[in-house]
């Protein structure tokens, strides 16, 4: 058998009785004297948790979360085989129990109206819905139990809630908007800084140029053929010139 951990129990807190199959002891839910105590699978519900009323040294009366009622002996008996059942506090020593550690963390919880009998379960058996009754100390594996706290939820912060209320921001959402001003002061900045005009004027120029050069090419070589001829020219004057000269002579 697995070994766990003795529970030490305290006031103003809530345990589970647990046996040899996992289910847990609880009381079934009504107001009225009589409800019934059985095995459960435990849900985590108000009737499946107990606290225990310290009366004495290891004495406890055993009260339902759920229902407020006792764990208690019907007709105070103790006779093996007698049911428990729920009841109204009544100080009754049929709801007064012993828990008795064992030596592997478990317990026998016995009435004190006979302290040699048990909390055992009916047939033996442990399935869920099955009664409890008290039997006579066999050392029997339906008669161990484990008491364990129950973790309470941490009532939420107003401060954690409203947290865990506010929709998921992204990045761009978190990041502080930028002014309309300087949102459009980017682009223009941006366009002022691209060289394309400048990069257009250097390379339109020297095409320019060029195109202009190679249009003053033909008047230039047109012109070359009438500065040939003008020293033809020229010496056909010094000629006449000379032989007007000579006639008159």
């Amino acid at each position: 058998m697995k070994k766990i951990a003795q529970t030490v129990i305290a006031a103003d807190q809530f345990y589970t009785i647990t046996g040899a199959a996992g289910n847990v002891v609880e009381g079934a839910v009504s107001e009225n004297n009589g409800a019934a105590v059985q095995l459960g699978t435990y849900t985590h519900s108000a009737n499946q948790e107990w606290a225990f009323i310290r009366v004495g040294e290891g004495v406890y009366r055993i009260q339902n979360r759920g229902t407020g009622k006792m764990l208690d002996l019907i007709m105070n008996g103790t006779a093996n085989g007698t049911w428990l059942h729920q009841w109204e506090d009544v100080n009754s020593s049929s709801q007064m129990w012993i828990v008795e550690p064992t030596n592997d963390g478990h317990v026998r919880i016995k009435t004190q109206l006979a302290n040699t009998k048990c909390i055992d379960t009916v047939g033996m058996t442990n399935v869920d819905g099955t009664r409890l009754q008290i039997w006579e100390d066999v050392n029997g594996e339906n008669q161990l139990w484990s008491i364990a706290a129950v973790a309470e939820k941490k009532p939420r912060t107003r401060k954690a809630a409203e947290k865990a209320e506010q929709p998921a921001v992204s990045a761009e959402a978190a990041a502080p908007a930028e002014p309309a001003e300087k949102a459009a002061e980017k682009p223009a900045k941006k366009a002022a800084r691209k060289p394309a005009v400048k990069k257009a004027e250097t390379t339109a120029a020297p095409k320019a140029k060029k195109a202009a050069a190679k249009a003053e090419e033909p008047a230039a070589k047109a012109e070359e053929p009438a500065a040939k001829a003008e020293p033809a020219q020229k010496a056909t004057r010094t000629r006449k010139a000379a032989a007007k000269k000579t006639g008159e002579q």
